[in-house]
């Protein structure tokens, strides 16, 4: 198969966008839906595998370019699994992910969970990214990184749940570690890794 020389990367997350873009080869020519004035899908999947299928053939079929499509969430063990693939929809409307954060304490609130150094709050970070070519061929891969919640917000990087999930092994959050430390840990690059091998 040809590899791949330009593609879509297909999210109007601008957190997700720079993270793709850092993950791909720099001589990959990066284009967004925003350059092509398109809107996103509905996300109808039960799973993140079908949920980044849909963004990814979605984009794929309206651009006719290769895509690339990340969907990815938060899986609080405590919590059955939510927000799991609704991770963004908790952010609301104008996808606040403060507001997704708050919810995520008061959740762990109404089940009457108390905070302290003996008890955690197990999670993990799930991605699925699925490329798709215009043919209709397509490759989807997960990555995983496990951790912890954290009992407060904390850090200046990254985005979304980023300042509340510790990696495990860390004694920091995802919003506190150097940028590119978080790239080479989290599940989203953990995804890339084995679909890496379509690019020039």
């Amino acid at each position: 198969m040809k590899k791949i020389d330009k593609i879509m990367i297909g999210t109007h997350n601008g957190g997700k966008f720079k993270e793709i873009c850092d993950l791909l080869p720099r001589n990959v020519i990066k284009v967004s839906p925003q350059d092509l004035n398109l809107s996103s899908p509905e996300e109808k999947g039960e799973t993140f595998k079908e949920n980044s299928k849909i963004k990814a053939k979605y984009f794929s079929e309206k651009s006719n370019l290769v895509v690339i499509s990340d969907d990815s969430g938060l899986v609080i063990h405590l919590l059955s699994g939510a927000p799991g693939i609704l991770s963004s929809r908790w952010a609301g409307p104008k996808n606040d992910f403060n507001i997704a954060i708050k919810k995520v304490y008061e959740e762990l609130k109404k089940i009457k969970f108390h905070w302290n150094k003996d008890e955690k709050v197990y999670a993990e970070f799930v991605s699925c990214l699925t490329l798709y070519w215009p043919d209709g061929k397509y490759v989807s891969d997960t990555g995983t990184v496990k951790g912890q919640i954290s009992e407060i917000k904390k850090g200046k990087y990254g985005f979304g749940y980023d300042p509340i999930f510790i990696p495990q092994g860390y004694k920091k959050t995802f919003g506190e570690l150097d940028p590119q430390k978080k790239l080479e840990i989290d599940h989203r690059s953990k995804a890339f890794i084995k679909i890496s091998n379509f690019f020039i």
